[in-house]
């Protein structure tokens, strides 16, 4: 049954127009997210784009009030906390492949164990953003256009760059 609610996601419910182009189109993601996947608190205030993958959906909780804008990649094992934005083309990885085994091809050796990614409170991920396994971001966190998380950030801090570095405090 799983699977058909997946499938009517990525069908149907994914490709509806952008919320600028036509509003309930969003209504009806949070709907179908919270009442029928379960993965999102149902909140009036959020925004769901289009394109946005959630993988099975089985491990992924996000909070109220949030924002995540098209074509946005969740895999795996994610928590989103409360008043998070998530600006297009972020892609957010709780496994990788398997590389060390040089005597295979890496394409034959499978993912690595699942790492949970944790995004707290009060986030903004900025466009093109890469956040790799097993990252914490903190609570008021700000991280810059198309930088690559390669470690956890701490709260009220401003990160960017590739990998992403400290730019700054927020407070």
């Amino acid at each position: 049954m799983h699977k058909l609610k997946l499938i009517f996601y990525y069908l149907i419910i994914s490709n509806l127009p952008h919320s600028r182009l036509l509003y309930i189109s969003n209504n009806i993601r949070i709907w179908y997210l919270s009442k029928v996947l379960k993965i999102i608190q149902k909140d009036k205030n959020s925004k769901v784009e289009n394109g946005v993958y959630i993988s099975d959906g089985k491990k992924i909780k996000i909070g109220k009030h949030v924002k995540i804008n098209e074509n946005v990649f969740l895999q795996g094992e994610i928590s989103i906390g409360d008043y998070v934005m998530i600006a297009p083309n972020t892609a957010i990885y709780s496994n990788t492949h398997i590389y060390n085994d040089i005597s295979n091809p890496m394409v034959t050796c499978g993912t690595s164990v699942t790492k949970k990614v944790i995004i707290e409170d009060d986030v903004w991920i900025a466009r093109g953003v890469v956040i790799v396994p097993g990252i914490t971001i903190g609570k008021g966190a700000i991280i810059g256009a198309n930088s690559v998380v390669t470690k956890d950030i701490p709260a009220y801090t401003i990160y960017g760059g590739v990998p992403a570095r400290f730019i700054k405090k927020r407070v």
